[in-house]
């Protein structure tokens, strides 16, 4: 059944999103890890759902511009933004694991500090 108001469900889900953003930002890092754990799961997260939003839109505007009612390069761009969506969902698909176990750790362990790992490798001249 449509929603009555689909211009509103969008308001509505895009104000939820801001405040899930708000959220996050002041989680502790188990919660923050268990939460972006779900928020890219690729068939019940987020990211898999704006996706396939996205992927609907695209279905759209190619039947919008095979009638001439849409210039084909809005097709293209959704499209592209359709692919690159799920390229980047399967790159983060492979990292849920990773974050599943620190969350899971971060529960178990007592708070003791971590050595930090290097994220930029230099080169030595």
């Amino acid at each position: 059944m449509p929603h009555p108001n689909p211009h509103g469900l969008a308001d509505q889900i895009t104000r939820q999103l801001a405040q899930l953003t708000d959220h996050l930002a002041q989680l502790p890092a188990q919660q923050a890890n268990a939460l972006i754990a779900r928020v890219i799961d690729p068939e019940h997260g987020i990211l898999g759902r704006v996706t396939q939003l996205v992927i609907t839109g695209s279905y759209f505007a190619k039947d919008q511009a095979e009638r001439g009612v849409l210039p084909a390069e809005v097709w293209l761009a959704l499209g592209r933004a359709a692919n690159e969506l799920h390229d980047i969902g399967l790159d983060l698909d492979e990292q849920a694991d990773a974050l599943a176990a620190v969350s899971t750790r971060l529960a178990t362990a007592a708070a003791q500090p971590t050595a930090a790992a290097p994220l930029v490798v230099r080169r030595r001249r």
